[in-house]
């Protein structure tokens, strides 16, 4: 799992040494050490503070940890270039706040890595789950149209790219490999792994500019302090 997050994360998102990336539902650290092995400047985030204490036992000061939930971020707008969630939006009843706050978030774009509901093993661990208990039957999981879906509720129309890894069943493998080569597979939207890149778009960016005059000499506001406002649009919806 980790080569095959490391594979797409790469290939879809080029991010580059220095760039901030905040992995949402980081868990004990997985994915961190990846990033940081790729020279950028990590943090991660998670609803859990035992997982919290884990990674920062493993991470040590390589990575700023916070407590928190991915439909309510503790971090300011644009604090990160990048934004990630890796098999974690399967464990959410909603996606569309999560995504959203990433979006807030991210000034460069959100990649999605998930486990593709229309692949071998997903299709098979489900048949397994109706003879007995199986965690599968509490997670949703997600397939290409559905996260582009989501995408586009989410932030408007921004380009997407994507990839599949390939296909977990050995005979299916060895067939589509015969008929698609040179890298076609990557784009055959049955593999295990799904690879999801949305780049934001904005239409409209803040530009912060120093006050003239100081806060004694300015104006009260008309609810009686001063206000201060920043706005971002992305694919066509506003924050203020």
């Amino acid at each position: 799992m980790d080569k095959l997050v490391l594979e797409s994360v790469s290939t879809l998102v080029d991010p580059q040494p220095g760039e901030r990336i905040l992995d949402i539902g980081c868990g004990e650290g997985n994915h961190l050490v990846l990033f940081n092995s790729l020279g950028l400047n990590t943090s991660g985030v998670d609803a859990s503070p035992y997982m919290i204490r884990r990674a920062r036992k493993r991470l040590g000061e390589r990575s700023a940890l916070k407590v928190g939930r991915a439909e309510d971020l503790p971090f300011d707008d644009d604090e990160f270039e990048l934004a990630v969630f890796i098999n974690t939006l399967e464990f959410l009843d909603d996606p569309l706040p999560a995504m959203r706050e990433a979006g807030r978030v991210a000034r460069r774009g959100v990649f999605i890595g998930a486990m593709n509901s229309l692949s071998w093993h997903c299709l098979s661990a489900k048949v397994q789950g109706l003879f007995g208990e199986s965690l599968f039957d509490r997670i949703t999981f997600y397939n290409l149209w559905e996260l582009k879906s989501h995408a586009k509720q989410a932030y408007g129309d921004v380009p997407v790219t994507w990839r599949c890894a390939r296909m977990g069943a050995p005979l299916i493998e060895r067939l589509c490999g015969l008929l698609l080569r040179g890298g076609y597979l990557d784009h055959y939207p049955f593999g295990s792994f799904l690879g999801f890149y949305t780049a934001m778009r904005y239409w409209v960016m803040s530009e912060q500019h120093p006050l003239k005059v100081g806060l004694k000499q300015a104006a009260p506001s008309i609810l009686g302090g001063v206000t201060l406002g920043i706005s971002k649009c992305s694919g066509g919806r506003s924050e203020l």
